[in-house]
């Protein structure tokens, strides 16, 4: 009999706290259809849990936050490796709270909002949750379609309509198994870092610059146009779906039904979450010190087109191999955001209105939602556009957070919730503290645009 095939039922929860009874499980053609290993050395049962992280961590290096780390890093040089930093420190503690949410409760974040909240809430936050998927389908379609333009000479037009095509990807890597989809996505990543590792040996950066760069200073705050960066910066990397993707793609395992069996799923998914968005810091440090070492060295501190970029890369670091190792890389970290979009879609379609449609209407719906107004936006503004389209698309992202970060925290602090895998209280208590410092350079940001 194939695993997928397998009775599965979710693991038992407190019902109390919420509103509403547990309904079928989002993406369910996957829920529970990975076998973990009860007994065993911790390592191998952690091999069963590795996977989920690292398509989260695509969220982390999307095209968008290309366009930030390429900006910032021409303009401010190493500065903003502080808040990259920073950034991805925040995305550990909030994803390990999303791997709590979805194994202690039985529930993704979408389908928590949909059981806690009365629907007059809960249908905002829906509407809210799409615009965020919107915004971050804008970035990975402006990249890919990028991609296909800086390597085969494919029209930008027509790349963004290529784009779609990745419904029809994640369909036939579902029928061979969610594993093929993580091995997918594992090995595009392996590309990407391969190629930054060439090109910042080209480069050749500042590396006591590139240390002090990682040490924060006011001056991020006092600058108006270094904030807005920042908050782009921290909007490409937590980034709300991530939040939504997570809490579901943890459910793909099959795991016991005792709290010490959740309590240690939740423990290799935390680590498999930690693991995989150290390597998404690097990546994004790397981005950012390409940028700074190659063009803000050399007096070059307005290069943020993705464009530019490539066309820079080889006159600068006397090397032809830079500019498509850049433009693959590019591909690749698009292709892998496109197709996390696509399933993040997915979980907060199903998460928060419970459609039920066969898989591959479904697929064309969510995908539909989110890439017609991507295309229209990409198509209209064209080439020269594709900079501030990306920028903004990260900073709506960063004024959308805390609608997913809140609810968050607040379901895996509620013992009526949680039951005994409750979060500890020093980890809400630090994450009520990340939500905090998000809301107010939110609120900094609105008020330097409305006083210009």
């Amino acid at each position: 009999m194939p695993l997928s095939s397998l009775p599965v039922k979710p693991p038992p929860v407190p019902e109390t706290g919420w509103r509403r009874s547990r309904n079928a499980q989002s993406l369910s053609e996957v829920f529970g259809t990975i076998a973990v290993r009860p007994q065993g050395s911790t390592f191998k049962k952690l091999l069963a849990f590795l996977g989920p992280g690292y398509l989260v961590a695509v969220g982390y290096m999307d095209p968008g936050n290309w366009a930030t780390s390429l900006a910032g890093g021409s303009k401010f040089g190493y500065a903003l490796l502080a808040v990259a930093l920073l950034s991805n420190m925040m995305a550990i503690l909030l994803q390990a709270l999303c791997a709590r949410l979805g194994i202690g409760a039985g529930r993704d974040l979408a389908q928590a909002c949909r059981d806690a909240f009365p629907r007059a809430l809960a249908w905002p936050l829906w509407g809210i949750a799409e615009i965020a998927i919107c915004a971050t389908d804008l970035a990975e379609v402006i990249g890919t379609a990028i991609g296909l333009n800086l390597l085969f000479g494919i029209p930008l037009e027509i790349g963004v309509l290529l784009t779609a095509l990745d419904v029809f990807l994640i369909l036939w890597m579902q029928r061979l198994g969610f594993r093929w989809i993580e091995v997918f996505i594992v090995a595009l990543l392996g590309i990407i870092a391969a190629c930054f590792a060439v090109q910042i040996a080209l480069a050749s950066p500042d590396w006591r610059g590139v240390i002090l760069g990682f040490a924060p200073t006011v001056e991020i705050v006092r600058n108006p146009e270094m904030l807005y960066l920042a908050l782009g910066i921290l909007g490409a990397t937590v980034m709300p779906h991530n939040l939504y993707l997570h809490s579901g793609v943890v459910l793909t395992r099959r795991f016991g039904d005792s709290v010490e069996d959740r309590r240690e799923a939740i423990k290799l998914a935390t680590i498999d979450s930690t693991i995989a968005l150290m390597l998404a810091l690097l990546i994004n440090a790397s981005i950012l010190i390409l940028a700074a070492a190659t063009f803000n060295s050399r007096g070059q501190t307005d290069v943020a087109e993705l464009e530019q970029v490539h066309s820079f890369l080889a006159p600068l670091l006397g090397s032809g191999i830079a500019p498509t190792l850049f433009a693959i890389a590019l591909l690749c970290c698009g292709l892998n955001s496109t197709v996390t979009a696509t399933l993040a879609g997915q979980i907060v379609m199903e998460g928060f209105i419970d459609i039920r449609l066969p898989p591959w209407l479904r697929r064309l719906t969510t995908r539909a939602i989110a890439i017609i107004p991507a295309a229209v936006v990409t198509i209209w503004y064209g080439e020269k556009g594709t900079a501030q389209l990306l920028i903004l698309s990260q900073v709506i992202l960063g004024l959308q957070l805390p609608f997913a970060i809140v609810p968050l925290v607040m379901f895996t602090a509620d013992r009526r919730k949680m039951g005994e895998l409750i979060a500890p209280r020093w980890v809400t208590v630090l994450a009520a503290l990340v939500a905090a410092i998000i809301i107010a350079l939110n609120i900094k940001l609105i008020f330097d645009v409305v006083t210009g």
